[in-house]
């Protein structure tokens, strides 16, 4: 019910101020004696001009076969909707929303520095680790999203300390680019806890990203975290750590990413050939977890794309839970960034808690993609 009550406000808003706009449109009004000229300010329509709304929905079928087993399933995965307000030419804010789950996003900006150098973000949205976690659903590869290391590490799921938090975080952030873009990075002060929670305990995760491009097309990548999280279940992968104990909470990364071409691209008509790597690790309490990923996207005709993976991840070196995933299928953009994907993937588990796991099996996913 609050979800209809949400979309009925939402569609009605914009229904106001499309009637407003109109309205503001009018200058004459026609008397029967003579015509009245009427002064009516335009801010209805600076208003609109300062307000973008973007969505996009993935939904799609899944097939596996585990353990001479077979299960399959349609499933909606995501249904996003945000609304971007330009407040100023400095000042902005936005605000992001699932429908399939929760409120992901709301956050204030005020960029300081007449051009990129320095901006301060304050509120919820994607924490700083890694360069795969801050990258938009839309444009990555995998219809997974994330490999198994940036989605341990940075908090979408798979951690049953740490829980679903969508790789997103309370807090502050400073970030900018400098040296005429040829660096990046990004300084934030996160809760640690995940999203739409109070920190649960009294320290502070700080979060450091810094990217190197000296070119358009290349970009080389390093992320660290440190803090101390707040367990909100207990896990497998670190068996020391009870239910409410706050544990050591360290996380690391180094990649690099090469595009053919970055101008123009539209993800339609002139895509390029896309590849990124990356070295990812963490420290839960007394166990380290590494691993590692590369993901390649290569337009063949038209628009379509070869996409392949190979992604690696051990939970704890010391027990050697890991997993090895390899990953290919073919995706096809038929309208700017709407798309259709297949793909395929075989996981190879090793050590890997049988309730989580089990033992090797294979992944047939196919995702329609809608996006405006």
């Amino acid at each position: 019910m609050k979800r209809i009550k949400f979309i009925a406000f939402v569609f009605m808003s914009m229904f106001a101020m499309q009637t407003i706009a109109q309205t503001a449109d009018t200058t004459h009004v026609n008397t029967s004696k003579k015509v009245l000229t009427i002064e009516v300010p335009n801010w209805a329509e600076n208003l609109l001009k300062r307000i973008k709304i973007h969505g996009y929905g993935q939904a799609g079928y899944t097939y596996e076969h585990r353990d001479q087993k077979h299960t399959n399933t349609w499933d909606l995965k995501r249904v996003m909707f945000w609304v971007d307000a330009r407040i100023t030419d400095r000042w902005s804010f936005l605000f992001m929303y699932d429908f399939c789950s929760v409120v992901h996003e709301y956050w204030t900006e005020y960029r300081f520095s007449k051009g990129k150098q320095l901006a301060v973000r304050l509120g919820q949205f994607k924490n700083s680790y890694s360069m795969e976690n801050p990258l938009s659903p839309t444009k990555v590869e995998l219809i997974n999203v994330c490999s198994q290391g940036v989605a341990y590490l940075a908090g979408c799921g798979p951690d049953p300390l740490y829980g679903v938090n969508y790789g997103r975080d309370l807090g502050l952030m400073i970030h900018g680019e400098l040296f005429n873009s040829k660096l990046y990075y990004e300084f934030a002060v996160m809760n640690g806890q995940g999203v739409n929670v109070k920190d649960k305990n009294p320290e502070k995760d700080f979060l450091l990203h810094i990217e190197y491009r000296p070119q358009d097309n290349l970009r080389f990548g390093l992320s660290g975290q440190i803090g101390r999280g707040h367990a909100i279940n207990v896990s497998p992968f670190v068996p020391d750590v009870e239910l409410g104990d706050d544990y050591k909470r360290n996380r690391w990364s180094a990649g690099v990413e090469w595009k053919s071409h970055v101008k123009g691209v539209d993800y339609w008509k002139n895509r390029s050939t896309s590849i990124r790597a990356e070295v990812v690790g963490g420290r839960d309490a007394n166990v380290n977890s590494i691993g590692g990923y590369c993901t390649a996207s290569v337009p063949v005709w038209q628009g379509f794309d070869l996409v392949g993976s190979v992604d690696y991840f051990n939970y704890n070196t010391e027990l050697k839970m890991q997993q090895m995933n390899f990953t290919a299928g073919i995706q096809y953009w038929f309208y700017k960034t709407c798309r259709a994907q297949v793909q395929y993937t075989m996981a190879n588990p090793v050590n890997m808690p049988t309730s989580l796991t089990g033992d090797h099996y294979g992944l047939l996913q196919a995702q329609l993609q809608v996006a405006f």
